[in-house]
């Protein structure tokens, strides 16, 4: 197996809900990224391999195959091809993990793996609406295979975490307290200018229409404080599980460049880190966002490594018991998770999560010197990648 290594990496600021990315096309997104990626990279895009692409509601501007269609709105030559996944909200680092094998392998040199999301258009659920060509409903996914596996009992997101706030004992104003953090490390972070080298200016627009540029995540709100949250109400059928403790809707894309150790030394670049293990697991169907507690031993396993090994942990805050309930699970230092803040403050745009994590890690990793990094995610259906990097 040969060593793989990230190049590069990029984002856009993540826009809130109908907010300055409103009127982007997906795939014009993620192309505008793809070119800032190539020229931060210092690579010729006709090199690269293949670009694989993380999307969750795959319908519309983000249907078809939206690797493909991204390269053909990017300044790639066509003889670049993609292809997109689906692994829910896990579905970009599972992209890169793709891509990973394949370099390892030595089929492919070059990669870049990807994730685009406008939840703004094609919110979730958007992919279970619709007729088929007769007229009939187009159906659910959610068949007895499924209702068997969890008992009867057709959980929501939020209803799972719910569901896992009770089993860890975790309580509402533990998840307001961790939200408030969130949002407090988010945005000290972006005063300190943490995130500039990570994030792509982005043209959009401001509530009036008119055209800006943006360089800053919309959706980190220093001002939350617990009083505020306090007042909100229980959303998505659940006791407490409120907006405030969730991530919110948001868009945006990211994507890094994977390379060979040979490729690595020919053009004598000098890479963020190595991928150092890969995992991925099915969990409870019934709790369904339990998989970072599974994928996180898996993972430290393939490593070589402890929990105390880890400098930087990222777990996707979808909703606030699901890394509260990891932490507890696993005995992990708070002081290592979502150092920068996570999804409660930094949005969640689902497909585009993952590679957003890694970018934002790895960055991280190497502001401060340090040398592990572990990304891990959630997912519906009761999934979870796991992915170490280490800094070189």
């Amino acid at each position: 197996m040969r060593k793989v290594y990230v190049v590069a990496g990029v984002r856009t600021p993540v826009g809130k809900r109908n907010g300055y990315l409103r009127e982007w096309k997906a795939p014009e997104l993620l192309g505008y990224v793809l070119d800032a990626l190539a020229e931060r990279a210092k690579v010729d895009p006709a090199l690269i391999d293949d670009v694989i692409c993380g999307c969750v509601y795959q319908i519309g501007e983000q249907g078809m195959d939206i690797g493909r269609t991204a390269v053909l709105a990017s300044h790639f030559p066509d003889s670049v091809p993609g292809v997109s996944l689906n692994r829910q909200c896990g579905s970009s680092l599972t992209a890169l993990q793709l891509a990973h094998g394949m370099i390892a392998s030595g089929n492919h040199d070059i990669v870049v793996a990807c994730g685009v999301e406008m939840m703004s258009k094609y919110p979730i659920g958007s992919d279970l609406q619709g007729t088929l060509s007769d007229g009939r409903p187009m159906g659910s996914p959610m068949g007895k295979y499924y209702v068997d596996r969890v008992k009867g009992k057709l959980y929501n997101q939020g209803q799972a975490a719910q569901a896992i706030a009770e089993k860890w004992g975790i309580t509402r104003l533990d998840c307001e307290k961790f939200a408030v953090e969130s949002h407090k490390k988010a945005h000290q972070a972006t005063v300190n200018g943490y995130f500039q080298r990570e994030i792509l200016p982005t043209r959009g627009l401001d509530k009036d229409g008119k055209e800006i540029v943006v360089d800053k995540d919309e959706t980190i709100r220093p001002d939350t404080t617990l009083e505020a949250l306090a007042t909100l109400k229980p959303a998505l059928g659940t006791q407490w599980i409120t907006a405030g403790i969730s991530s919110p809707v948001t868009d945006g894309a990211s994507a890094v460049l994977l390379m060979s150790e040979e490729k690595v030394n020919e053009f004598k670049l000098a890479p963020l880190a190595s991928i150092k293990a890969n995992a991925v697991v099915g969990s409870d169907p019934m709790l369904m966002l339990t998989g970072p507690i599974v994928a996180t031993p898996k993972v430290l396993q393939k490593a070589g490594l402890k929990m105390d090994d880890i400098d930087i942990f990222e777990v996707n805050e979808a909703f606030a018991p699901i890394p509260l309930a990891w932490v507890k699970e696993l005995k992990a230092d708070m002081a290592k998770l979502n150092v920068n803040g996570g999804a409660m403050a930094l949005g969640h745009p689902v497909g585009n999560s993952g590679t957003r994590l890694v970018v934002t890690a790895l960055h991280e990793l190497k502001r401060r010197k340090a040398r592990y990094a572990l990304v891990t995610l959630c997912t519906g259906g009761a999934m979870a990648p796991a992915t170490i990097f280490e800094r070189a």
